[in-house]
């Protein structure tokens, strides 16, 4: 039934994540989806910054001419080339995409901090490349430069393309589809699939003892994006809820055609980045892993596996399991502190 709150009334019951009442405002109570706001309060309680990061000993191995093999220097390079565009692509997709057109109250607050978080993640890039004395331009032009980055950014700004309109509205079912559409590939593949190469080579560098203040770095980042991507399904399956009439067996096809189509566009770049494998990884573990994660991230939507294939980096969870309880890559975050009071 309607609650009063204030001067006005609200139905929670017409609350949705879009096509919702009072998209005008951010009236949080009554709340209906309360994920997004766990979410947001989450996300303040691992406020953190780069800087707060000593950078001196990956100085000082970044300098030395036998710390890090040509390879390794590559790798380096080359996923910072991806990181540093992949992340302001997410920006603007939460900034100038979704948050016009979502209408939960509650989804809107934790967009508004999901925005923000990209913006440090941008900034922990810059603080790397700039404590290493490294050459910016060639780091943050590299997807103009690399095939493999470049096709991973053009898959998704060319499927976001309608969204971002000037004169695109939901409230249609094809503009609905559309929505949905942006939401799975941003969330399922953006942020599900495409960072997670680039993650197994950071922490591949943080197990080797090597370059380990920007490992930590993405080690914070990793937490961000683990909550992001379960934000994402959160709300896709919210979608699907509320509006069951959109998730067609063709769109359903249509998703895990493109989940197959960015497996294929990830374990591509991980061959470009080490084609001589490194840290005990090679292409053909990289392109069972990428199999597996996006075996995981279609299930959270209700869809059929494509790959059944076995995790053959069994050590990334310790990597980024920061209690030794949870798999930041398979399950939902909950232990959340301040960047100082984190315990590695």
């Amino acid at each position: 039934m309607p609650i009063t709150k204030g001067a006005g009334v609200v139905d929670i019951n017409k609350r949705r994540i879009i096509n919702g009442v009072d998209a005008d405002v951010i009236q949080l109570y009554p709340m209906r989806h309360t994920f997004a706001w766990d979410a947001y309060m989450a996300g303040n309680a691992n406020h953190w910054l780069p800087t707060e990061i000593s950078m001196q000993r990956d100085i000082e191995q970044w300098r030395s001419s036998s710390a890090l093999t040509s390879d390794e220097r590559k790798a380096f390079e080359t996923v910072l080339g991806f990181f540093t565009t992949a992340d302001s692509i997410a920006a603007n997709n939460v900034v100038l995409a979704l948050y016009k057109h979502v209408t939960s109250p509650e989804c809107r607050m934790y967009l508004l901090r999901q925005g923000y978080e990209e913006a440090v993640h941008t900034h922990a890039y810059q603080y790397i490349v700039e404590s290493l004395g490294m050459d910016e331009s060639k780091i943050f032009n590299m997807y103009r430069e690399v095939k493999a980055i470049y096709d991973k950014d053009n898959m998704v700004l060319a499927l976001n393309e309608g969204i971002f309109a000037p004169a695109f509205k939901t409230g249609t079912f094809e503009n609905d589809q559309k929505f949905l559409e942006n939401l799975c590939v941003f969330s399922l593949i953006m942020e599900g699939i495409f960072f997670y190469s680039s993650f197994a080579v950071m922490f591949g560098f943080q197990r080797q003892n090597k370059l380990t203040g920007s490992a930590e770095q993405i080690q914070y980042i990793m937490r961000d994006e683990s909550q992001h991507l379960n934000f994402g399904i959160n709300m896709i399956n919210a979608i699907k809820e509320e509006q069951p009439e959109l998730w067609t067996k063709e769109f359903q096809q249509r998703i895990i055609d493109l989940v197959k189509r960015a497996v294929v566009l990830e374990y591509t770049f991980a061959t470009e980045v080490f084609p001589r494998g490194i840290f005990g990884m090679n292409a053909a573990g990289f392109k069972q892993y990428i199999e597996h994660i996006a075996d995981r991230r279609l299930e959270r939507v209700g869809l059929a596996s494509q790959y059944n294939v076995t995790n053959p980096f069994t050590w990334m969870s310790e990597a980024v399991d920061l209690n030794k309880e949870k798999n930041f890559f398979e399950t939902r975050v909950t232990e959340y502190k301040t960047g100082g009071q984190l315990s590695w």
